[in-house]
């Protein structure tokens, strides 16, 4: 399910340099997010979001290995394809965020700034998570995209 139609470099950057930058920024992108499958503070998916954008940009290989990958791949379809992410998936990533950020405040931080800095990023990706298209069984099953998702991506 390759995310490209024709002409796959159409969007690419012209620079060599820009290029490579992007290709180091999408596999830092993918070490973080894959830490964050095993740390709750670390988010996965904006990271991997962030890699899949960042490989549309310079390398078809690389982004098509990203959204097809077993494991990896099917964080990022439903918002590739539908614009939004399901509802179980809001859920437990907003039940994630509500634990662990709270413990950690209350037993890892002590400067008051950095608690409510925390906290506040907690109360931001929720109402992010919370605006974000829902992707139902309905919407999966006609095909439909619920969002548009990059305007400059290739559908």
């Amino acid at each position: 399910m390759p995310h490209h139609e024709h002409d796959p470099t159409r969007n690419h950057v012209k620079s060599g340099l820009l290029r490579w930058i992007l290709i180091c920024i999408g596999w830092i992108s993918i070490a973080c997010g894959i830490v964050g499958l095993f740390l709750p503070l670390v988010p996965t998916v904006p990271f991997l979001l962030l890699s899949v954008y960042c490989f549309s940009k310079s390398s078809v290989r690389f982004h098509d290995w990203l959204v097809e990958h077993r494991h990896l791949g099917p964080m990022l379809r439903d918002y590739l394809t539908h614009g939004g992410i399901p509802l179980r998936v809001k859920i437990m990533a907003i039940g994630m965020i509500w634990i662990s950020f709270p413990v950690s405040v209350m037993l890892f931080i002590e400067p008051l700034w950095l608690k409510v800095l925390l906290l506040s990023i907690a109360g931001v990706v929720t109402l992010y998570l919370i605006a974000m298209p829902t992707v139902t069984a309905e919407s999966r099953a006609k095909g439909t995209k619920t969002a548009t998702v990059d305007p400059t991506m290739p559908e």
